[in-house]
């Protein structure tokens, strides 16, 4: 039996990503067979976007086939766990793409539910967490730990030796800087990094940080 791939959400972030996903289907995975569609409960049912067909989930939920995979393309990273714990108690599988251009280095893990898009790379020595969001052109470089439903926007360049805790968004453009193996810089939990920051030190759980060199907003 085929198998039912999903992207859950058809707004920008969810149209951008579903060529990527149906391409990884189709030529990565060599997979013709099974059906991809859009998941949004705010359309009306049996509807097409960009030529797909995009139903609620409570009409994917009843779909009669074990074999159902989910990619999350929600940037809100508190609705996007809502909807991944949702997921998970009913028996449905998180869902990574990847661009055909991303480029993944040695001895990376990244856990389910990954969003990578075109032009993405992470390098050597990188941990991860639960349905990670790397727009296009981004960079995690080697030896970084990023939690989490953590969010890149476009363009985000972190350096080596980061640690970004758990739904910490980064904005389109930021730059941060490389810390050490003994001393790396974190972005703590919640954490947003404003459009074009430079982030020279740490970043506080909650804060908001702005500029170059980046600094408090507000906490």
């Amino acid at each position: 039996m085929s198998k039912v791939f999903a992207v859950y959400g058809a707004s920008g972030c969810g149209r951008s990503l579903m060529p990527v996903a149906n391409e990884q289907l189709r030529i990565l995975e060599g997979d013709t067979d099974s059906q991809i569609v859009f998941i949004d409960d705010a359309l009306d049912d049996n509807i097409t976007v960009n030529g797909y067909t995009a139903m609620n989930y409570t009409k994917f939920k009843s779909i009669k086939n074990d074999d159902k995979f989910v990619l999350i393309a929600i940037a809100n990273s508190s609705i996007r766990q809502k909807i991944a714990d949702k997921l998970v108690k009913d028996g449905i599988s998180l869902w990574t793409v990847q661009g055909m251009t991303t480029l993944i280095m040695d001895e990376v893990s990244i856990d389910a539910g990954a969003a990578l898009s075109p032009f993405v790379t992470i390098a050597a020595n990188v941990t991860i967490g639960k349905c990670f969001h790397a727009n296009l052109y981004s960079y995690v470089e080697h030896d970084c730990i990023i939690g989490d439903y953590v969010t890149f926007a476009p363009r985000v360049s972190c350096n080596g030796n980061i640690h970004i805790h758990d739904h910490a968004y980064i904005g389109t453009g930021a730059v941060i800087k490389q810390g050490t193996p003994d001393k790396p810089l974190i972005i703590g939990k919640g954490a947003i990094v404003g459009m074009g920051a430079v982030v020279t030190k740490e970043v506080p759980a909650g804060a908001v940080v702005i500029g170059n060199p980046a600094r408090l907003l507000n906490k």
